[in-house]
């Protein structure tokens, strides 16, 4: 008999390919909680169950502090955040367009951007199918009930989850491309930046949507990585729509964009080569296409979100009329230079100079303006002389924190605008250093809006989300500098120092100085804050290069080669 062919049709079993464990997981995981929490799923047979893990265990989290109160929870007559964000739902479904800027300003008139309004009629455009009462013109106010408190907690969370928590995910995965960071320590920054108690306690706590506009400057942010600089460039005007606190970032995205489309020089950014570029004697490139299409896109952007206030401006007023009460509602510089005190340079140099009895409102916005440039300038500097991708957090962080300590008529939950930018680093990697600043700025963070989370009975959610970050990240071990160890420890002292005494001390000093517990935060957090703002700048100049050429006195290019080798 003839041999049977080989190949197709033999019948010559298949050898079973043997299983080989994964080398990653065998890897030692790094040494603190968070990290053993994701090392489990380093091996490439469970990456794929990492994603769906973690943003199930951070949605447990953030639920389980909505059972707490809420702002202006049972507190007439104004009832707090909670009222101010229902009562914008219920006015913007029942009244036109051209009145939603100044219906009875008294009871929380709207004071947030076109984005914000539309958001809240969606919102209560769903809530209304659910039950009209939660949202009747007038009658509504102050109401209150068990199933109205969950669609309203539910519409942060899906929120949330729609836009904040795709966009850090999409971040993280782009500034790790940019750093050289592999998958395992991306979920851990991806972990850490989801575990950040303040932006929780605030928005399912407090009762706010800081996320969305959070979220939208974030995933602009991780556009400009991927060289998308007209989605970017979109994305972040809707960031500034929605809040107009998204402007602490301004300054920073517009040096970068700049940067890339202006070289001096060889210079230039991260892109080799400029499309329709305009050559000055060799000395300066300008990118002329890329410039004019930003332009074209932000105005764009602009135009057609404010574009129904001006079309459907109302027979009583003018579209230029509707267009002035918006910008006046938005920028609230009436109310003057605080409301409440607010760990910033303001209410920390308050105590020996009044700035209110001394100076007139317009001084003080002057002032302010000049001091909140110098304070950003270093950072926007860096990005347009250096737009290198992998600096854009750390100019952002910068230039919030810049705008924090010394602009006009900050709030305390402001704070969570440099937090979250300065938090976004991790993506790029974390050693021991960068985790016990990154961890205990956060904490600082938290202890600076206290007086606002005490009023709201949120002291349990504060404790437990406060301890829950530090042991996650293991911040009792400290950095290796001995000054930050210093601060950090002195910090810490003060701060339980201070929650003791207001726990204890009843009477006498409390009653002539009602303010002394928040005076005492606001100077401890105010020093911190500093301390924070420096330690980015330095961080930036490293990663700039800076401090490698000042020590070793190279060109830029050759310390360029050296870092990316280490890198490497």
């Amino acid at each position: 008999m003839a041999p049977q062919p080989s190949g197709a049709g033999s019948n010559k079993p298949r050898k079973r390919k043997r299983h080989v464990r994964s080398y990653s997981l065998q890897l030692p995981s790094k040494p603190f909680p968070l990290a053993s929490f994701i090392h489990p799923f380093r091996s490439s047979s469970m990456q794929r169950l990492v994603l769906p893990t973690v943003l199930t265990t951070a949605f447990i989290f953030r639920w389980a502090v909505t059972y707490g109160p809420y702002s202006g929870e049972h507190t007439p007559p104004m009832f707090g955040d909670f009222e101010a964000q229902r009562h914008w739902m219920e006015i913007t479904i029942h009244l036109p367009i051209s009145r939603w800027y100044w219906y009875d300003l008294q009871w929380w008139g709207l004071d947030y951007p076109p984005l914000t309004a539309y958001h809240s009629w969606l919102c209560g455009i769903i809530g209304s199918i659910v039950d009209k009462s939660w949202f009747a013109l007038d009658d509504s106010r102050g109401y209150e009930s068990y199933n109205q408190r969950v669609f309203m907690r539910a519409t942060v969370a899906v929120s949330d989850y729609l836009i904040y928590i795709p966009s850090i995910v999409i971040f993280t995965k782009w500034y790790s491309r940019t750093t050289g960071t592999d998958k395992y320590d991306r979920y851990i920054g991806l972990a850490i930046l989801l575990a950040s108690p303040g932006l929780i306690i605030i928005d399912y706590g407090h009762f706010q949507f800081n996320s969305v506009m959070l979220g939208l400057a974030i995933l602009s942010f991780a556009s400009f990585l991927a060289d998308r600089l007209l989605w970017g460039s979109l994305l972040f005007v809707m960031a500034l729509c929605f809040k107009q606190m998204g402007l602490y970032y301004a300054p920073a995205v517009f040096a970068y964009l700049l940067g890339l489309c202006v070289s001096f020089g060889s210079g230039g950014g991260d892109e080799e080569g400029m499309n329709g570029g305009l050559n000055i004697a060799g000395l300066v490139k300008i990118d002329v296409q890329t410039l004019v299409l930003l332009g074209i896109t932000v105005i764009s952007t602009f135009g057609i979100i404010v574009a129904p206030f001006v079309v459907f401006h109302g027979a009583e007023r003018g579209a230029l009329e509707q267009l002035g009460q918006m910008v006046h509602r938005v920028f609230p510089f009436a109310r003057g230079l605080w409301e409440d005190k607010v760990a910033n340079f303001w209410c920390a140099t308050n105590i020996v100079f009044k700035y209110r009895e001394k100076l007139s409102t317009a001084s003080l916005q002057k002032i302010s303006l000049a001091m909140t440039i110098l304070a950003i300038l270093p950072f926007c500097l860096l990005l347009f002389l250096r737009p290198k991708k992998r600096l854009l957090p750390w100019g952002v962080a910068g230039c919030a924190w810049g705008f924090f300590l010394f602009s006009f008529q900050v709030h305390e939950k402001s704070v969570l605008l440099p937090m979250v930018a300065m938090t976004l680093v991790v993506a790029g990697g974390v050693d021991r250093d960068l985790l016990s600043w990154i961890g205990w700025a956060n904490n600082v963070a938290m202890f600076s809006m206290w007086p606002l989370l005490r009023r709201e009975g949120l002291g349990l959610q504060y404790t437990v989300l406060t301890a829950l970050w530090s042991w996650l990240l293991s911040l009792h071990e400290l950095p290796s500098s001995i000054f930050a160890k210093a601060l950090h420890v002195g910090f810490y002292a003060g701060a339980i120092a201070l929650h003791g005494a207001e726990l204890s001390i009843k009477g006498g000093v409390v009653d002539r100085f009602p303010d002394i517990w928040v005076v005492g935060n606001v100077i401890l957090c105010f020093g911190a804050f500093v301390a924070m703002y420096l330690w980015c700048l330095y961080r930036m100049a490293d990663e700039a290069g800076l401090l490698d050429e000042m020590m070793l006195q190279q060109p830029a290019g050759e310390v360029e080669k050296e870092r990316l080798k280490k890198v490497e």
